[in-house]
């Protein structure tokens, strides 16, 4: 071989080497999901996020990797669906009543007393009609992987709420709503919508009375009871989440991984479902052993009088939601427990 012809060998040689021993650092940059909630960890959807985040580390290793970031340390309610719209979170899992604006149908949810219990929640989460709502937001670029239960809605003040006369006149927080402004102001109380995050200094500092309905878990790990005397079992309506991405992104994944993750968030998603129920009768008991808070339960011609008082709301949306959801809803019921 001439001398030439050798260097050139050695050479490619050479090069081979310094590949080889770079392959790891040149290997693909993981997909990175950032999952961006307003709520604490021990919740149903605190969990629900870190569970997702483990099995995904489990089970797609390298390829990708989830980022919590809980309590609004990212992004609060509003900021969060602007930023899934621009790329900068991939999954978020807010309330269907920050949803309406994307999806008139998805302000069923924010109906009152439209659902029993969580049980009639979970049938109808079964039905052609909530699949078709999952994709109701494709236009606006957002589409919906999954229901997440949280609970029933239970308002709490500094006033006994036992009547819905004795709503009148609070200042109660509410999500950005429509449907949820309306059933406050149908019971002569006054909406101010505010971000999650906001609300206990809001409490605090008597900006608003109470709030208008949250499930247990969240009025628990938010620490309302230090600043909210009474709280009122009514289940005004169910709160709920939808496990959301923006419909590029995820349309965009490999098809292998987007298989892995759609196997995932099934697997997680029954886990946070059966895991609501227990992690609010915790909170509830939390609350009521802490002291600080009354609990006041209804009667049942109590609860009544709270049905008839909101039931023209169910009466003003049923249009815009439509006749057929809402019914397709209320057939659930049948085979509740209550």
């Amino acid at each position: 071989m001439s001398r030439s012809s050798l260097k050139r060998a050695l050479g490619l040689a050479g090069c081979s080497l310094l590949l080889f021993a770079a392959g790891p650092s040149l290997a693909a940059d993981p997909i990175v999901i950032k999952f961006s909630h307003v709520v604490a960890n021990d919740t149903p959807k605190g969990q629900g996020a870190q569970m997702l985040q483990q099995l995904v580390e489990e089970r797609l290793g390298d390829r990708v990797k989830i980022e919590v970031y809980p309590n609004s340390s990212l992004y609060d309610d509003t900021k969060g669906l602007n930023a899934l719209l621009t790329g900068d979170v991939q999954l978020l899992a807010p309330s269907m009543a920050k949803l309406g604006q994307y999806s008139k149908s998805m302000q069923l949810y924010d109906l009152p007393f439209l659902f029993d219990d969580m049980q009639a929640v979970s049938r109808f989460e079964q039905t052609p009609e909530a699949t078709k709502l999952l994709e109701s937001m494709e236009g606006h670029g957002i589409l919906g992987l999954a229901y997440w239960h949280n609970g029933m809605r239970q308002p709490t003040a500094n006033t006994k709420m036992q009547e819905p006369r004795d709503m009148r006149g609070l200042k109660l927080r509410v999500e950005p709503s429509n449907v949820l402004a309306d059933q406050v102001k149908a019971l002569r109380a006054i909406p101010r919508k505010m971000a999650f995050g906001e609300v206990y200094q809001g409490m605090q500092t008597g900006v608003i009375d109470g709030q208008a309905g949250n499930t247990w878990s969240n009025i628990q790990t938010q620490k309302w009871p230090e600043v909210q005397q009474y709280v009122t079992e009514a289940n005004l309506g169910v709160l709920s989440y939808v496990l959301i991405t923006n419909d590029s992104f995820w349309k965009g994944l490999p098809a292998e991984v987007r298989t892995e993750l759609n196997d995932i968030i099934a697997e997680v998603t029954e886990s946070v479902n059966d895991n609501a129920d227990r992690l609010n009768n915790e909170a509830r008991q939390a609350i009521a052993d802490s002291g600080s808070t009354t609990i006041t339960t209804l009667s049942a011609d109590q609860l009544a009088d709270w049905r008839e008082a909101t039931d023209s709301v169910i009466d003003k949306y049923r249009d815009e939601i439509g006749d057929d959801l809402i019914r397709a809803a209320q057939q659930s019921n049948q085979g509740s427990t209550d």
